[in-house]
């Protein structure tokens, strides 16, 4: 006997003609199926906005519960209320055809609203609040919860609403759409919006089966990048980001567009990038890159500020990506600049004619302008000596194995002028660099044969007053940062080399117990803590 899939859905106008399309389209494939109605969370919560109900995937919950319980086989959503990460045994089983993914405007009365000071719209969704804050900084937005036939109802009894915001998608398919509605084309619709989505579970190969040739291939890519856009910010329903994806059916190129403002519709950052339909793996996390490169994740912290405010301000002589940020505690802001910039040099062709018996590297900016200049199969190196374990793990990814990695330049000298057999080296240094290794080296009858590879050039920025501590990661940083600053904070120094430099103009000078950023990091941790 043929299995019947329980298809299980919220009990909305909405939610039940999204679950019927799905078992119109069973139907038509041949496969039984009955529905089953749930509540969820978010049908009977009614007097919160969203965002403040402090639960993932208030829409969806109750159906994963039911679908985990055995009580049904599928459920069907609207993607956008779907969290990023499905619970576990529950997978994403198909996507229907997008619908019309544009928000619109449902209005009272007139649009001359939109050029006075006053206007009040009304809307539940934190991104459309501050995407209409954003271009309309003077208006006013309230809260409105409920489904679509409600919503529409509360905007026709207010006296004060101007209009309020819904998907088009959800309106269109009741045949509800007022006439009085227009587009919002200028406002980024959130990840998946216009898009029915099924869950089942992973070991269910009969009802996977039976989904699968519902997938429409184009929109699940598309809805993919934009899931994956919004997960990478860490949004959920706490984060105004919106995210749309759709493919130029002339260029077969996938167009993607994002965006993450603050709560308050006070700042915002977009990004637009395109890639070509089957070569887009990486568009999503490019784009969310771009956000956070531009400040995306402080944006984001702004918000939630008042939870955790920041008692410390340090800074960083040198950028820092977003996990080392997170080491620190949330009581510490930190901002940071690259206080040494690098500029790789053109090395001749020449250089590389000769075999090189032995080549020495102390850093991997050392490693990147060889590379600058010249392909792995150019490169003719024969013993490889470098300072640094990280120096040494890119060399051999990108060049060669390492004959011996020592901890800093002294060590390496030492090591050299016991066990090195061919009394001469070449040194791919930098125009600023210590004189320990290279003279080490010739007081012991070793020749060093200097290649400039790259420059290092000072870049001070000048800091701000309340920030109470610099982290350094060499001696070249500290002369940079007294360019244009003053030595009354607190030295964070990665290692003794710094350390040494900062103790001749500061008075309270840290090392960390390792010579690496995180040790670094968790040493300010531990200061601020304790003090």
């Amino acid at each position: 006997m043929q299995k019947i899939i329980r298809i299980g859905t919220r009990d909305s106008q909405l939610a039940l003609w999204q679950a019927n399309k799905v078992r119109k389209e069973l139907t038509e494939l041949g496969y039984e199926s009955v529905i089953v109605p749930i509540k969820s969370m978010g049908d009977i919560v009614l007097d919160k906005p969203l965002y403040e109900l402090g639960i993932t995937g208030v829409f969806t919950k109750n159906l994963d519960i039911a679908m985990l319980n055995g009580d049904i086989d599928i459920a069907v959503h609207s993607l956008k209320d779907v969290p990023t990460s499905l619970p576990k045994g529950i997978v994403q089983a198909a996507v229907l055809k997008r619908g019309n993914y544009n928000d619109i405007l449902v209005l009272k009365d007139t649009e001359e609203f939109f050029g006075q000071p006053n206007g009040i719209i009304a809307t539940g969704s934190l991104r459309r609040k501050a995407m209409w804050l954003n271009r309309y900084p003077t208006h006013k937005v309230e809260d409105l919860r409920g489904n679509v036939n409600t919503r529409l109802k509360k905007l026709e009894d207010s006296e004060t609403w101007n209009g309020a915001i819904f998907a088009a998608a959800g309106l269109e398919r009741l045949k509800i759409r007022p006439t009085t509605s227009v587009d919002l084309s200028w406002m980024i619709s959130a990840p998946g919006q216009g898009t029915v989505m099924i869950a089942a579970l992973e070991k269910d190969d009969y009802v996977l089966d039976a989904c699968e040739q519902l997938n429409h291939h184009e929109t699940k890519v598309c809805v993919g990048i934009e899931r994956e856009f919004l997960r990478l910010l860490e949004g959920g329903c706490t984060a105004p980001i919106g995210a749309l994806a759709y493919v130029d059916a002339k260029t077969e190129e996938i167009n993607f567009k994002g965006v993450l403002l603050k709560k308050d519709g006070s700042k915002k950052l977009t990004v637009n990038k395109t890639a070509k339909l089957g070569s887009h793996k990486y568009l999503a996390k490019d784009c969310a890159d771009y956000i956070i490169n531009r400040g995306g994740k402080e944006l984001i912290l702004e918000d939630i500020e008042g939870e955790s405010p920041i008692k410390h301000k340090i800074y960083s002589t040198k950028k820092l990506s977003e996990i080392q940020k997170k080491i620190l505690s949330n009581s510490i802001g930190v901002e940071d600049s690259d206080f040494i910039k690098i500029r790789f040099n053109r090395i001749p062709a020449k250089v590389m004619k000769d075999s090189h018996e032995n080549v020495v590297i102390t850093s991997q900016n050392g490693v990147e302008a060889i590379l600058n200049s010249f392909t792995k199969d150019e490169i003719n190196f024969k013993n490889i000596f470098c300072v640094g374990r990280r120096t040494k793990k890119l060399i051999e990814n990108r060049i060669g194995k390492v004959k011996y990695v020592a901890k800093n330049a002294k060590k390496l000298a030492e090591y050299l002028s016991k066990e090195l057999e061919s009394k001469e080296v070449t040194y791919f240094c930098s125009d600023v660099r210590l004189d320990i290794l290279p003279a080490y080296l010739k007081m012991n009858d070793i020749t060093v044969n200097e290649v400039e590879a790259y420059k290092t050039m000072l870049s001070s920025v000048k800091i701000d007053d309340d920030i109470s501590g610099v982290l350094f990661y060499s001696p070249s940083g500290i002369q940079s940062y007294l360019k244009e600053n003053n030595t009354d904070k607190i030295a964070f120094c990665i290692g003794e080399t710094t350390a040494k430099e900062a103790r001749k103009h500061f008075e309270e000078v840290q090392v960390a117990n390792m010579p690496d950023v995180e040790s670094l990091l968790k040493l300010v941790n531990s200061h601020f803590t304790a003090n």
